[in-house]
């Protein structure tokens, strides 16, 4: 993923792109660049490394001018180089910026370079600089050159163009990744998001797939991909910078820990009806004739989607398939027996979901969302959106989005286990009042940074690290896992810990360590003979769960206790202990938190 920025108007763009840019640092941050038009000039500046080099090399050799464009990047065609690093320039005419993935760049290439082109990436973006140098070259104006270098490309992508011929135009376009238009008065701002311009304007417009639209300083004139010229809503987005600030915190990771109590309860909020009844958002919606049901995410959201499994299928009494969002559409899955697709996506533009939910139409599936970004393109195109109010959330390793996608999970679970006569409204209204008290549990589990910080010590060291859980807690140890080897780099898997016997048992060896969340129910007991088998062959045991639950393993090296919870609930308090431990191993280790290597916050190329 890459974040773009495309400002004109009456006052110089540097200080203006570069902030904008980093707003969207979280994209990306391999290299950035920007380019500006001044007095019939174009000025590049590109650098290899995080934004803050860029702003160096700036401070040397500053650009000038009312018009321009930035870029910050993570790699996807080409290496980490200053010359694949974006804008991309040709001839002094023209640059552009791009994310996605032009799929047919490589007949476009050995097409342009038999007509002369030197190319001077490796990537995919430059055969766009130059088609647009091509098309302003043989006379074809802003409007023209956009609509015939559309129709050349395929691919999923949103870029802005620059061309010194026409210095008072910016070219935009997107298919399936995500652009917003902000404007005012005397600017028109555009970005991958409206985080990156909500300081500059609240009025934003976001353009659909197969959009484009040529921008002045006074105007911002939309064509759908039938070139008609389209009117696209205008919205009020309102995002505070204070934000986007850390707020006295070492990273974002850790401020957004911090702020679950907040989140979690915001996103209880949204799922209550003004009668104070647990609906989910969908009082108005009959939930009764949902009889199955297909979860379609990736990564993280995958996790909470295959803990949600569990919930519905015991609460609802609806049958649930949970599908890897980057595989469902490819598989020709068969849905004869599904009513409902549910996406789940922090960002809301993941294009491997955006991808599976778009299938899961085709199929005749209704649609829900579990978005955290309203505005988002899978909130636009879904039935009905289930929110996540987490805010913003900038460290790359999700943390409050995970926890409200849960919470969320667990409120459709009851809606519609009380829709169906499945869960009779004495269960729900108790199970309800359990979930009003998640937010004061997990502020009691702010104090567990001093008592995991010594473990961590510990593990820093560790070259494997496995991760058990059974029943539920299953897929919280993948999650588990997948937290720890993305923040410190340390490997690590998860397994259901009946799995232990079946292989993964093999691995033990002296020191290695195991990490088993553990909760008060009989299937958690279970548990314990695995772990004894573990601890008997050298592995170094730390426990995650409740005290009750813990003192059924007093073989255990590290124990971690969570506040007391029902045990239904216990993968939402457990997993902030699990994202503590990872933030810890990874603050010792020295790693960078916030942008793990190779990761970015959403992925929006497949």
């Amino acid at each position: 993923m890459c974040g773009i920025v495309g400002y004109i108007g009456n006052e110089a763009c540097q200080e203006i792109i570069l902030g904008s840019l980093q707003r969207l640092e979280y994209r990306g941050y391999d290299s950035s660049g920007i380019a500006t038009l001044n007095d019939d000039r174009l000025q590049l500046r590109r650098s290899v490394g995080k934004l803050s080099e860029l702003k160096a090399k700036i401070l040397e050799e500053p650009v000038s001018g009312k018009i321009g464009i930035g870029h910050i990047r993570w790699a996807t065609h080409g290496g980490v180089t200053e010359q694949n690093a974006h804008p991309h320039s040709v001839n002094g005419e023209i640059a552009i910026v791009h994310n996605g993935i032009i799929e047919n760049y490589a007949s476009l290439k050995e097409e342009l370079m038999d007509k002369g082109c030197v190319f001077s990436s490796d990537t995919d973006s430059e055969v766009l600089a130059h088609l647009f140098s091509n098309m302003i070259g043989q006379g074809l104006d802003p409007k023209r050159a956009l609509e015939t270098v559309l129709t050349k490309i395929e691919g999923a992508y949103s870029f802005v163009a620059l061309s010194k011929s026409y210095p008072d135009s910016l070219m935009v376009a997107r298919n399936a990744s995500p652009l917003a238009i902000g404007f005012s008065d005397d600017m028109v701002i555009v970005a991958s998001d409206a985080t990156a311009i909500a300081h500059l304007t609240q009025k934003v417009t976001y353009l659909k797939d197969n959009d484009y639209a040529i921008l002045t300083s006074k105007s911002h004139t939309i064509y759908n991909g039938e070139n008609e010229m389209v009117n696209r809503e205008v919205v009020k987005v309102n995002v505070s910078p204070i934000l986007l600030d850390k707020l006295g915190f070492r990273h974002y990771m850790e401020k957004e820990i911090h702020e679950q109590p907040d989140a979690i309860s915001h996103t209880i909020s949204a799922m209550t009806d003004s009668n104070g009844r647990l609906t989910a958002g969908l009082e108005d919606y009959n939930l009764s004739k949902i009889k199955g049901i297909v979860l379609l995410a990736a990564g993280t959201s995958f996790y909470a989607a295959q803990i949600g499994r569990y919930w519905i299928e015991k609460l609802a009494g609806v049958p649930v398939v949970c599908e890897v969002a980057s595989e469902y559409h490819y598989r020709n899955p068969v849905a004869s027996f599904q009513t409902t697709a549910i996406v789940i996506s922090q960002s809301g533009e993941s294009i491997d979901s955006l991808m599976a939910v778009r299938h899961a139409k085709k199929l005749g599936l209704d649609t829900y969302g579990i978005v955290n970004v309203v505005d988002s393109t899978i909130s636009r195109e879904v039935d009905k959106i289930l929110p996540t109010r987490a805010g913003p959330e900038i460290g790359v390793a999700s943390t409050k989005a995970f926890t409200a996608q849960l919470v969320v999970l667990i409120c459709l679970a009851i809606s519609i286990g009380r829709q169906n006569g499945k869960l009779d409204e004495d269960i729900s209204n108790n199970i309800h009042q359990k979930i009003l008290k998640i937010p004061s549990t997990i502020g009691k589990s702010m104090n567990l940074f001093e008592l995991i910080l010594p473990i961590s010590y510990k593990l820093k060291n560790a070259h494997s690290c496995l991760f058990l859980g059974r029943d539920m807690l299953f897929p919280l140890a993948c999650e588990g896992a997948l937290k720890l080897k993305e923040l410190s780099y340390i490997h690590a898997e998860g397994f259901a810990s009946g799995e232990m016997k079946h292989g993964p048992i093999a691995l033990i060896e002296e020191g290695l360590p195991v990490v088993s969340f553990v909760s008060e129910d009989e299937i958690s007991r279970k548990a314990v003979s695995n772990l004894k088998e573990a601890e008997a062959r050298g592995a170094y045991i730390i426990i995650i769960g409740t005290q009750t639950a813990v003192n059924m393993i007093d073989f255990a090296t590290d124990k971690i206790i969570i506040p007391n919870c029902d045990p239904i609930l216990t993968p939402i308090v457990s997993a902030v202990p699990a994202q503590i431990l990872a933030y810890l191993t990874a603050l010792e280790k020295g790693t960078d938190i916030d942008q793990p290597r190779n990761l970015a916050k959403s992925v929006t190329v497949e």
